[in-house]
């Protein structure tokens, strides 16, 4: 069940729509620092998909490996239960990073649209407009970065109005 909700999580990155005009150009982070995006996000907000209904404290964790790419673990609490999904991001440009999950056959394109100076906070999309993320690194989120966050996924084209808060410390 866990490896075909995350197949859907691709599928769904990859397909066109969501809540993104894309007729609006979008932009990743031009200079980007993996290092330092290397470590854990709590997801504070995100535009409602089928993969995640039900998380809460939901995280994901980066760790720069030796080839360059970062490791990627997913973690949320769904039913009670923890639910984890492992996997690697390549670096294909700056900011931009194709995502490959354990199990599942597809890549998507996550774009890491925007970071803070001091890498707390970040904006988080995909080219299709089907997803979209705002992380900090603690799980709570200071408003004026928050409102930073939602005006970067505004400017890339996506509907803020339908950004749900993640609920965290629930566990």
């Amino acid at each position: 069940m866990r490896r075909a909700l995350a197949f859907l999580c691709l599928l769904l990155a990859g397909c066109a729509g969501g809540y993104r005009d894309t007729s609006v150009g979008m932009t990743s982070m031009a200079v980007f620092d993996p290092a330092r995006y290397a470590g854990t996000w709590y997801e504070v907000a995100s535009f409602p998909t089928p993969f995640q209904r039900g998380c809460t404290d939901t995280r994901a964790e980066y760790a720069v490996r030796a080839d360059g790419a970062l490791s990627v673990r997913n973690t949320c609490l769904k039913d009670g239960a923890v639910s984890v999904i492992g996997g690697e991001a390549q670096i294909v440009g700056p900011g931009r990073l194709k995502v490959r999950l354990d199990g599942v056959p597809v890549q998507a394109d996550y774009w890491v649209l925007w970071v803070d100076e001091g890498y707390r906070t970040a904006a988080v999309g995909v080219p299709s407009g089907r997803a979209g993320w705002i992380l900090n690194r603690t799980e709570t989120i200071p408003p004026d970065r928050l409102k930073a966050a939602r005006e970067v996924l505004r400017f890339n084209g996506y509907d803020v109005s339908a950004l749900q808060m993640t609920p965290q410390g629930v566990q």
